[in-house]
């Protein structure tokens, strides 16, 4: 199982982004997927969650502005980031948790990060 996330850049502040995250391999289903940053000299903290029942979480940074989505079919992930702020440079990862594979073992994978960066 491999996981690819995809749409970083360099944007303003009150820009927007989306980042995706596919997730390839002998996938069965996916339990969740979360979007992780990590800023310059501080911890890894968790910015989003999507279930695949579709229920969703934010940190309360992202709350309002950030919006997680999923194509299950696609076994995709979404970020879409609007009104983005200075605060939110950092490099942001995928997580998925509960990975079914068709080998019916049940593992976290974590993608390679995408960098995003807004200028004030």
């Amino acid at each position: 199982v491999q996981l690819q996330a995809s749409g970083g850049g360099l944007v303003q502040a009150g820009g927007s982004l989306r980042l995706s995250c596919a997730a390839s391999g002998s996938i069965l289903r996916i339990n969740a997927m979360d979007w992780y940053r990590q800023a310059p000299g501080k911890q890894r903290e968790l910015v989003a969650t999507i279930t695949s029942g579709g229920s969703t979480n934010y940190a309360d940074s992202v709350k309002g502005r950030f919006t997680i989505s999923e194509d299950n079919a696609k076994n995709t992930a979404y970020l879409q980031m609007n009104s983005l702020k200075p605060e939110d440079t950092a490099v942001y990862f995928c997580y998925a948790r509960g990975v079914l594979t068709t080998n019916f073992r049940s593992i976290n994978y974590w993608g390679q990060g995408t960098q995003v960066t807004v200028s004030s």
